[in-house]
């Protein structure tokens, strides 16, 4: 049964603890970031019991922490953030996830929304946005078993996956600046490609360029609303722009990664005298071999992400010009993770000290100053990118000293499912929801009928809800809010 709403204590409107004394073996309270609608989704399924598993983690440090968009996960809840000491503590693969590194990127044209509205040249009854709509769906595969555009022979792979974003631009599938935008220059330098299994290189061999099914999407988008002019403009984003946003990850590389570590894990759990209320935290000391090696092939994955992306970006900027011209730009506003973990320095209990900082579901979101992110931005905090669900708003944030002091610098990652894809399929066919879509002037393509079901705005929490949370409790401020044109989807 899930915790008691009565177990929790309300510090304010929107953080609620749960005491390290709630249950023996608590290393650690839990905070959870809700206000009193949410909290009650998500006191409907078990993610706030496995924020208080995550507070029995050896060498957990600070506070088991659980985003606003937070639901049930894998060992963590999704929206989950813990930190751990690096002499002594643990890493944890639940506290990543099986899609290393899904993340968003936000592209910013140099379109306005009136350009997509009118009427195709070569098919006059056809607005051009339907016509470039159908071209990235003819561009970017997408769907489970995807296969990309440019496969790699496994010696190309080891390439990729030790160099990320980079490895994808040095062979032309990007600008020389794109790098400069991405979180950690789009590649972990601890990425170490022989310790990823041949089955997860052989699952991602051929998947560069590819969206994959599930939540992920390109969508083309335009800025629908300003809420911080200056930070906006440093940003490059005004009102009525056309911009596109990406959301994927490493696909089956990085989902078998995951899963041949929780095995390695799971039998060397006994080995360090390791034992946790849920196997499905299965961990090891991260200074441990399987430590280091799990960290390795973690950032290798992470690395593919950064290039699969990084290929897609190319294609998308290809379609728009094929479709509107060669003077379109499609310029990369940022690129941001939201399920890795990375050693960082933070401030933990009054001290400076180097910490692993897992992210489940959960977005980095650094303070102005900060040298980690881009020097264009330094003067006002690093953006925030935070995706809706299918046919709602998406939000562009930016980071801010509270985040720093209280979370590690971390945020939400999107809206956060309330309700199961079964659930969301129910009572529901494609054509219904495509035609609904498109009376919200909303163009839809998907390559299956259950990424369009499984997907359905009134399958997530509300967006607007989730990020006036993080905006109220001073995690990170609004600064532009953008609507979907047009979706591509697995």
């Amino acid at each position: 049964m899930p915790i008691p709403r009565s177990a929790l204590q309300k510090l304010d409107d929107l953080r609620w603890l749960v005491p390290r004394s709630t249950r023996e073996g608590m290393r650690t309270d839990a905070v959870i970031y809700a206000d009193e609608k949410l909290l009650a989704q998500i006191l409907g399924d078990l993610s706030i019991d496995q924020a208080i598993n995550v507070a029995f983690l050896p060498g957990i440090v600070g506070r088991s922490l659980a985003m606003p968009d937070m639901h049930q996960g894998y060992g963590f809840p999704i929206g989950g953030v813990a930190a751990t000491r690096l002499s002594d503590g643990v890493v944890s693969p639940g506290g990543v996830g099986f899609d290393i590194n899904c993340g968003v990127r936000l592209l910013a044209s140099n379109l306005e929304r009136d350009a997509l509205l009118a009427r195709d040249d070569y098919e006059k009854n056809v607005p051009k946005l339907r016509t470039l709509v159908n071209q990235l769906f003819r561009d970017i595969p997408s769907g489970t078993g995807a296969e990309g555009p440019i496969p790699v022979t496994f010696p190309e792979l080891d390439d990729v996956l030790a160099r990320g974003a980079a490895w994808a631009v040095d062979h032309g599938y990007g600008e020389a600046s794109d790098t400069e935008y991405c979180e950690e220059h789009g590649a972990l330098p601890s990425a170490d490609p022989s310790q990823v299994s041949h089955r997860a290189k052989q699952r991602g061999r051929t998947q560069l360029g590819t969206l994959g099914s599930g939540n992920h999407f390109l969508e083309v988008q335009y800025v629908e609303k300003i809420f911080e002019p200056a930070t906006a403009n440093v940003f490059g984003l005004h009102e009525g722009q056309v911009v596109v946003l990406i959301h994927c990850g490493s696909r089956g590389l990085g989902h078998q990664v995951c899963t041949d570590f929780l095995k390695t894990m799971n039998e060397a759990m006994r080995k360090y005298n390791i034992t946790l209320p849920d196997r499905q935290l299965a961990c090891v000391p991260s200074q441990s071999p399987e430590g280091q090696a799990y960290l390795g092939a973690m950032a290798a994955a992470a690395n593919f992400a950064w290039a699969n992306r990084q290929v897609i970006t190319h294609f998308t900027r290809r379609a728009f010009q094929r479709i509107l011209g060669d003077a379109v730009r499609l310029r990369l506003v940022y690129d941001v993770a939201h399920n890795m973990a990375k050693t960082e320095h933070h401030r933990v209990n009054h001290d400076e000290a180097d910490i692993l900082v897992h992210r489940k579901g959960a977005t980095r979101c650094f303070a102005a100053g900060s040298p980690f992110i881009p020097s264009a931005y330094r003067g006002v905090g690093q953006p925030v990118i935070i995706p809706g669900s299918m046919g709602t708003a998406s939000y562009v944030l930016v980071g801010t000293q509270r985040a720093m002091d209280e979370t590690f610098g971390t945020v939400c990652h999107g809206a956060g499912r309330a309700m199961s894809r079964t659930a969301a399929k129910r009572g529901r066919n494609v054509r219904d929801e495509t035609q609904k879509l498109e009376a919200q002037g909303v163009l839809l393509r998907s390559e299956t009928r259950d990424g369009i079901l499984e997907e359905v705005p009134e399958a997530y929490k509300d967006i607007d809800a989730v990020i006036d949370v993080v905006h109220r409790a001073g995690l990170a401020r609004r600064v532009a809010r953008l609507k979907p044109m047009g979706v591509i989807k697995g």
